[in-house]
């Protein structure tokens, strides 16, 4: 178990902005960042990092935390799991204290998978670098493909031994359980028998953005035809190929730098490059590129420069990719390397200058290529001409932009020596076709949810007093430790037996000028979480006169720390839309300070008197005789009308 005191260094020490900059590509706007969400597939920009307050907020999906929850949300750590990998980015020794049995007990499913692919990870890296067969036969390979000790170690290369199961009986003899071993693919298990499933190959641990291993690439270095060149690690809980990409943990920070990112073919493409100095590359190892597999380059640039092999089939068997990442608003380059070259070999054969100097020379936009790659096809037929062009035009179409569609098209038309009224009128039959079938299926979605909501809506009602105790937990964590100056009215009789008011100016701190009003009312919180954070910050009041908003953020309960930020972030959410470039400004809330609190006062006694009223208007839920609440009614509703005389509304 961490100890305290790691845990508040790791707090003291993390940077929200810095944390989050790691997966997500933040662009300043005002004293905050924002980027497009990493949890759902978005177009404009609704994620939000405060780095004044510390915290981040999703407006997409309403999740918002810290640096650890973001950790906790995007890379499924534990709370653990997400303090140790703050405290080695930051370099903070961790002090443990000795777990009970019963803490081991709560590692669930999905950590035991990357403890046992970790072990495995240190294991291979191991037999490479300290054995006599992982020297003679893996490190071996690694030194003929010229990969330098450095690299080998930066991609935490391996080797496993070629033996039925040297990797098993060691994880089990650790006290691995065989069922995390089965379950993330490195132990096949039949009846009776277990076997490992890298035996005699070199490893590629594949990691997740943070770096975690996930799973492995192994590459057998048998001359047996029959043997696979490339085994992988299965699908399982905590590895999906279709949503990671061989190299991103290494090249994330790059990507962002550079606002470019190199996409590849094979591990070895991504290591050459990577030694070469090119280091804002990752690979789809392989496997036809995804929807997902681009949106996490998305997260971290709009750019990605597609590299192809030099042989024809590979680079048509590629080439789909293209569609899907122009289907995410992206600006696709592609480059070709000669005939009988790949990214590995050319990297190899070429300095870190005549590498980049061909990058940049060669990089053509998706059209040009496109065009000359199937124009050698087409030929002089007309028929496979025509067929060329609708084909480039469909890619166009995929475009959700249609000022970059129009400049495509202008391209496409100067290129093809076609007229602009054509691949309009294609493009626009294209975009029509693809209109009606979304909207078809959006009818679909509407008449089944429809029948749904017919069957389970019922109005709700409003909760009120939800909202208010919110606005004043929100007032006193942003504005709890100011003062202001406050206009009480005190009612005064007059001769003649009315009643009027007389104002009355004072100063006083936010804080004690909620807590004196809400004591005065005897007015508990309905909510429980509001109830608790009220507690505690009236607690620290007494001890230390002001309220300590980093204790709530980095608060041990998380539905605390979760409803603070939210609440907190909430408060940023109109720097999203830019209202001030649209000439909308908004109140400083510092201006209205003593009305907003007066306001939430006044408001939740309105709320609290209408309950009661109705209590005692409801045979049931009173208890007392009929003229006795028929009295009680008559003066609640007098209450009522002087406070919305003081709320400046009429009843």
């Amino acid at each position: 178990m961490i100890s305290r005191s790691t845990i508040d260094r790791v707090f003291e020490t993390a940077r929200v902005e810095e944390v989050i900059g790691e997966f997500v590509q933040l662009k300043k706007a005002g004293s905050n960042f924002k980027g497009l969400s990493p949890f759902t597939d978005e177009k404009s920009p609704s994620f939000m990092v405060s780095p004044v307050k510390q915290i981040w907020k999703d407006f997409s999906t309403g999740k918002g935390g810290n640096a650890v929850s973001f950790l906790m949300e995007h890379e499924h750590y534990s709370y653990p799991e997400a303090i140790k990998y703050l405290a080695k980015k930051y370099n903070i020794e961790i002090e443990e204290t000795v777990q009970s049995s019963e803490e081991k007990e709560q590692m669930n499913e999905r950590e035991s998978m990357f403890l046992v692919s970790n072990f495995a990870k240190e294991y291979f890296q191991d037999v490479l670098l300290k054995s006599n067969q992982g020297k003679a036969i893996g490190l071996s390979y690694f030194k003929e493909r010229d990969f330098e000790d450095e690299i080998i170690k930066k991609f935490e290369l391996g080797y496993c031994l070629d033996s039925w199961d040297s990797f098993t009986n060691e994880a089990l003899k650790k006290g691995y359980d065989i069922k995390y071993l089965a379950s993330t693919g490195l132990t096949i298990v039949r009846e009776n028998k277990q076997f490992d499933r890298f035996k005699g190959r070199v490893l590629f641990p594949i990691h997740s953005m943070s770096g975690r291993v996930l799973g492995f690439g192994g590459r057998t270095l048998s001359t047996d035809k029959k043997t696979a060149k490339y085994v992988n690690s299965p699908e399982s809980e905590i590895y999906h190929k279709s949503k990671i990409l061989y190299g991103i943990y290494q090249a994330k920070k790059e990507i962002a730098k550079q606002d470019n990112c190199y996409l590849v073919e094979g591990y070895t493409d991504v290591i050459s490059f990577y030694q070469s100095g090119i280091e804002n590359v990752v690979a789809s190892s392989g496997t036809a590129l995804t929807s997902d597999q681009i949106r996490l380059v998305n997260r971290l640039t709009k750019n990605i420069t597609v590299l192809f092999d030099g042989d024809a089939a590979g680079i048509r068997a590629s080439i789909r990719g293209i569609d899907l990442i122009l289907e995410q608003g992206m600006n696709v380059k592609v480059v070709a390397f000669p005939d009988g070259e790949d990214p590995d070999s050319f990297a190899k054969k070429h300095s870190e200058t005549a590498l980049k100097e061909y990058l940049e020379n060669s990089s053509q936009d998706f059209i040009n290529f496109k065009v000359s790659l199937l124009m050698r096809e087409a030929s002089n037929d007309p028929v496979k001409k025509a067929g060329l062009i609708r084909d480039i035009v469909t890619s166009i179409s995929k475009i959700p932009d249609s000022i970059q569609r129009e400049v495509y098209v202008q391209e496409c038309s100067r290129i093809m020596e076609i007229s602009e009224r054509v691949l309009f009128s294609e493009l626009a039959q294209l975009i029509s076709k693809n209109s009606k079938e979304f909207s078809k299926n959006l009818q679909k979605e509407k008449q089944t949810f429809e029948v749904v909501k017919k069957q389970t809506e019922q109005l709700k009602e409003i909760d009120s007093l939800f909202i208010l105790e919110k606005e004043i937990i929100r007032i006193l964590l942003l504005f709890g430790n100011q003062e202001a100056d406050f206009v009480d009215f005190v009612e005064v009789e007059n001769e003649d037996g009315t009643i009027h008011l007389e104002k009355e100016q004072y100063t006083n701190q936010v804080s004690k000028e909620l807590y004196l009003n809400l004591q005065d009312d005897e007015i508990e919180f309905s909510n429980e979480i509001f109830k608790k954070i009220y507690y505690e910050m009236i607690h620290q009041l007494s001890q230390e006169d002001k309220i300590e908003i980093d204790n709530f953020i980095n608060h041990s309960n998380t539905n605390i720390s979760k409803v603070v930020t939210s609440i907190l972030m909430d408060d940023e959410k109109y720097a999203l839309s830019d209202w001030e470039r649209k000439n909308i400004f908004v109140t400083e809330p510092q201006k209205i300070l003593s009305k907003l609190v007066t306001d939430a006062i006044l408001n939740l006694r309105r709320i609290l008197i209408d309950k009661k009223i109705k209590q005692l208007i409801d045979p049931s839920e009173s208890s007392s005789s009929e003229n006795n609440d028929l009295e009680m009614i008559k003066n609640y509703i007098e209450l009522k009308k002087r406070l919305y005389n003081k709320l400046m509304r009429v009843v």
